[in-house]
């Protein structure tokens, strides 16, 4: 499919290797690595979407006459809403019953990956305003020229998502737990900003963890061997099955990851007697780490906490990095230092009847989102003492009145 708008052409590349990366990367930029061309390429590459997976690529491009990119979307056609993780099944199964056809839909996300970020990557320059609302128009033109029910772009920024609730689409809130770095020199120095009793708490968490005798090892960039990705995708397929899920990582994703990425990867893993037990898998972005996948071969007291939460504000603080994203859901992070932050997605539906359902739904939920995030912020583990910016919200964080990472 192609449309011209002004000078500006959109078209639609059924895989992301069907585009120049330098050109694709010229519009994500560098700061988050899940919006790159290398990990949307490992995605295909390993065959965790793509094929029969229901994650069919439809990425959205946006070009000069030049065939220069100025804007792209991650996009799929999707036969189904797991991996997404902005619960739509109601929809789906409410509008079906109604008769209607909810499946296939357009996807703009990254699979997988509840990482807030950029969603329309645009290329900075004199025409960064215009690609932008030509790339948007053309999702619009990709759903309708599919026939697809909707189309939704999830956990993209707060600015684009306000752009777009100005071009109609309808606004959904949710809510992630983020720790943030105030200059901690130490986990020692972090733990002072809390109340005495959550300190006590995680420092007798911490120390439970180590006199197990459990030895956690951070592993990252040349040092990542076969043997490590080998005892991760064991620990991460246990979890799928102890929990009745569907893995949706193939084996080859490690491994590319491994290849092509280990720059970025800080993997946590856990041994007990020199068998690994649990891991934990992050990604490094500008000046965030991102806690994305968590295995383990059983239940063990804490070690979860440890691996997961305060194994990466060690490493965040030891790097100076500025934040620690540590996955979806999860109210009992905040009891480890990680606070509120909403998160956003948009919707484009097809059916007046449906959009407007949606539109009343999402009106109920974002008020029940606002009053979660203020109670949640109530329970706050800093002192009322310690210094403001260490346990005030910040202002992507203010509260208006599936999991561990992975």
């Amino acid at each position: 499919m192609a449309e011209d708008g002004a000078d500006l052409v959109v078209k639609v590349a059924g895989a992301i290797s069907a585009v120049d990366a330098a050109e694709w990367d010229a519009c994500a930029g560098d700061a988050n690595p899940f919006v790159g061309h290398t990990f949307l390429k490992i995605l295909e590459d390993s065959g965790s979407v793509g094929g029969r997976t229901g994650w069919v690529p439809q990425h959205v491009l946006v070009a000069d006459r030049d065939g220069r990119l100025l804007a792209c979307a991650p996009a799929y056609l999707k036969a189904h809403s797991y991996g997404e993780y902005v619960f739509d099944h109601a929809w789906a199964h409410a509008y079906e019953q109604a008769g209607g056809r909810y499946y296939p839909k357009l996807q703009v996300a990254v699979p997988f990956t509840p990482v807030p970020g950029p969603r329309l990557l645009v290329r900075p320059g004199p025409l960064a305003a215009t690609a932008r609302a030509t790339l948007v128009a053309g999702i619009e033109a990709v759903a309708a020229h599919l026939k697809v029910s909707s189309a939704h772009i999830t956990f993209l920024d707060e600015a684009a998502a306000d752009d777009l609730v100005e071009a109609d689409w309808l606004h959904r809130s949710g809510q992630q737990f983020h720790w943030t770095n105030h200059g901690y020199r130490s986990f020692d120095d972090f733990l002072d900003r809390l109340a005495s009793r959550k300190r006590k708490a995680i420092r007798r968490e911490r120390r439970e963890v180590a006199d197990s005798g459990t030895r956690i090892e951070v592993v990252t960039g040349d040092a990542l061997t076969a043997d490590d990705w080998d005892d991760f995708f064991r620990l991460y397929i246990a979890v799928s099955d102890r929990k009745w899920g569907y893995p949706y990582l193939t084996r080859a994703f490690f491994d590319l990851l491994g290849e092509r990425m280990a720059d970025r990867v800080v993997l946590v893993l856990a041994a007990i007697d020199g068998h690994r037990v649990a891991g934990a898998l992050n990604l490094i972005g500008a000046d965030t780490l991102y806690g994305r996948n968590w295995g383990a071969d059983g239940e063990f007291r804490f070690l979860h906490f440890e691996v997961c939460y305060y194994q990466a504000i060690d490493f965040a603080i030891a790097r100076g990095l500025a934040r620690v994203e540590a996955g979806a859901q999860g109210t009992h992070k905040v009891q480890r230092g990680y606070l509120p932050v909403r998160t956003h997605s948009v919707h484009w539906i097809r059916d007046p009847g449906l959009r407007d359902a949606v539109a009343d739904f999402l009106d109920k939920e974002r008020q029940y989102v606002d009053w979660e995030m203020a109670e949640i912020g109530d329970t706050s583990p800093f002192r009322k003492d310690a210094p403001a910016d260490a346990c005030a919200p910040t202002a992507e964080t203010e509260p208006a009145g599936e999991r561990p990472p992975g």
